[in-house]
């Protein structure tokens, strides 16, 4: 008799973890579909990163290898699911820092419009863009205003963020849907350059805490 008593209950003990055990499988399917369907869900992203960065000597980094304004734009890319689109003038500008600047307010000077490489394939399928840049002498690069007035911004909304000396923006922000015709503008986000190069993943953190705001 305690002998079957014993088999019994040895034959509980394993029904039951058998149940955890499928229990703990469909929450790891249920865990991987989620996963996947957010995955899909930024694959048909209507977002696009669209953004002017500079390598080469840089204010306050040196000489690097990715711009500043790059690295921020790559991680709002990876944390929305957003297209990318890297903004560039046919001609590049200087590597040096003070002949960048130089040419830069030149170009600020005369309100020029240099001409940039390649378009956005399908502009018309986005409904939100991300647009970033460096300020240039308290504006935004020339080249960005040539890319906002090479479109059809109507029923779209704009988000800017920039890189700079400091953790904010130069107000000019305001103007860009004079130039993005029918754009409507949204708070943007402003980051101390320098950070993008030393502390990637504290401005990760930054980026997802005003996504979250911006969404």
């Amino acid at each position: 008799m305690k002998r079957i008593f014993v088999l019994i209950l040895a034959l509980m003990t394993m029904m039951a973890f058998t149940a955890c055990g499928d229990a703990s499988e469909g929450s790891k399917l249920e865990s991987k579909a989620e996963e996947q369907t957010t995955k899909a869900a930024k694959s048909n992203s209507k977002i696009l990163v669209a953004y002017f960065s500079r390598a080469g000597e840089n204010y306050q980094v040196g000489v690097v290898e990715k711009g500043n304004t790059k690295i921020m734009a790559e991680i709002i890319a990876e944390e929305t699911g957003a297209d990318l689109f890297e903004i560039k003038t046919v001609k590049p500008y200087p590597e040096g820092y003070q002949e960048c600047t130089e040419l830069a307010k030149a170009e600020l000077e005369s309100d020029t419009r240099p001409e940039i490489v390649g378009k956005v394939e399908d502009m018309s399928k986005y409904d939100t863009i991300y647009l970033g840049y460096p300020i240039w002498w308290s504006d935004l690069p020339m080249a960005v205003y040539t890319f906002l007035e090479s479109y059809d911004f109507s029923g779209k909304t704009i988000i800017p963020f920039c890189t700079s000396a400091g953790d904010y923006m130069t107000g000019k922000e305001v103007n860009i849907p004079k130039f993005a015709k029918g754009a409507v503008i949204r708070d943007g986000l402003g980051m101390v350059g320098k950070r993008c190069q030393d502390d990637p993943e504290g401005v990760r953190q930054d980026v997802k805490k005003w996504l979250k705001v911006s969404e």
